[in-house]
């Protein structure tokens, strides 16, 4: 098979690379391009920030890499477990990096990984899908770690239950770019599959990054800091406060799942495809309060 065109980035500050991902559910047509993913330029190596939904996408954005640079790969850096923002590691084995991920990111793809790869395999079909695996990390960030690019360092934060079990954040310092990952969606419904509460409580952490701007998980390739988070905020305290009222008034599930957040829809891309499973997850939390 011919080798995959580089992925389309933009260089949003010196050295700097943003590939911006589609804001749509995974199909053969986007090949699992739905994350924004990147890479950093340092003096003597690079650094690869979430690597892409499928091996295939890992390879155009180390085509990419390539066209603009010939330093060593030295760490791949995932930010959290989901499928859009891992499945590209494959397409680097071959550069001998460092897997970098939270201290919970291997349990959580030994957990998973055999449903991502059959979930993947049905939505992108055998061609965008081919070679894709679950490559678990070789360097765990149990709170906080500092990774040095040459003259470029990166400071990586593991973060409590939010998001997921395993969100892992990198502050570019010679830049002050922040990638959230999936801590921070913009335009892009955000999506719990960890904790509603303890991803309002992470956000107030968060917000004290001194960043000059963010790289957000889904949405525009790069933020202003941290205003951008203020829609997010929003929604997920509209969906708390609603949970919490349904259940105290002795309403159902099912019910809770259709009323709650509903005044947020106009804001967001894929509301119906996301709000229902996060009213679900949220109204299991918020009930044993």
């Amino acid at each position: 098979m011919a080798s995959p065109a580089p992925a389309e980035v933009s260089e949003i500050a010196p050295g700097v690379f943003v590939r911006q991902g589609a804001i749509e559910l995974m199909t053969p047509e986007n090949g699992g391009a739905i994350a924004n993913i990147g890479f950093i330029i340092g003096d003597e190596a690079v650094a690869v920030i979430d690597s892409g939904g499928s091996h295939r996408d890992g390879q155009r954005l180390r085509a990419a890499i390539r066209e603009r640079t010939q330093l060593p790969i030295r760490y791949v850096i995932n930010t959290h477990v989901h499928p859009d923002h891992i499945f590209g590691n494959s397409a680097f084995v071959a550069d001998k990096p460092e897997f970098v991920g939270h201290r919970n990111l291997a349990r959580a793809m030994g957990a998973r990984g055999a449903y991502y790869l059959a979930a993947n395999l049905r939505l992108l079909g055998n061609d965008a899908d081919a070679g894709t695996a679950i490559v678990p990390p070789t360097i765990s960030v149990e709170d906080r770690l500092t990774l040095d690019l040459g003259g470029r360092r990166l400071v990586l934060t593991a973060y409590p239950t939010a998001h997921t079990d395993a969100d892992l954040t990198v502050l570019d310092e010679t830049s002050g770019t922040l990638w959230t990952g999936d801590l921070l969606f913009v335009d892009h419904l955000p999506v719990v599959d960890g904790s509603l509460k303890g991803w309002l409580r992470v956000m107030d952490t968060l917000a004290q990054v001194p960043a000059a701007r963010a790289v957000p998980g889904h949405g525009p390739a790069t933020v202003s800091w941290p205003g951008a988070m203020a829609p997010q905020r929003a929604y997920l305290t509209r969906l708390a406060a609603d949970l919490r009222a349904l259940i105290a008034s002795g309403q159902s599930m099912r019910l809770a799942v259709e009323r709650a957040a509903q005044s947020q829809r106009g804001n967001w891309a894929l509301f119906d495809e996301f709000n229902p499973r996060n009213a679900t997850a949220g109204f299991a939390e918020l009930e044993w309060e």
